[in-house]
């Protein structure tokens, strides 16, 4: 499955950026939840919870299952490191 360009174009950014721009400028556990899911948003998963139905909506979805949702490996990398942080925060999921 194809992305989008524009979606792709916006993940290949994060990716390339994922190596200066530092989790910390996320300051609260919103924000980073927020970003964490923007990217699967973008690359077409489809939200389980209803907190995140509510916020980003499952229209135009195509992947049930995130493990499968096509990411670049430095999207990965970035989506890991913040999960950490929010781990290390104490934010809930």
């Amino acid at each position: 499955m194809r992305f989008p360009s524009a979606a792709l174009t916006t993940l290949l950014a994060a990716a390339s950026l994922a190596t200066t721009v530092s989790v910390s400028h996320a300051q609260t556990c919103q924000d980073l939840w927020v970003e964490r899911n923007q990217y699967y948003k973008e690359a077409g998963y489809c939200f389980h919870t209803p907190r995140a139905i509510k916020y980003f909506g499952n229209a135009g979805c195509r992947y049930d299952d995130e493990a499968v949702v096509p990411l670049p490996r430095g999207v990965r990398k970035l989506i890991a490191e913040i999960s950490r942080t929010e781990r290390n925060l104490g934010c809930s999921s």
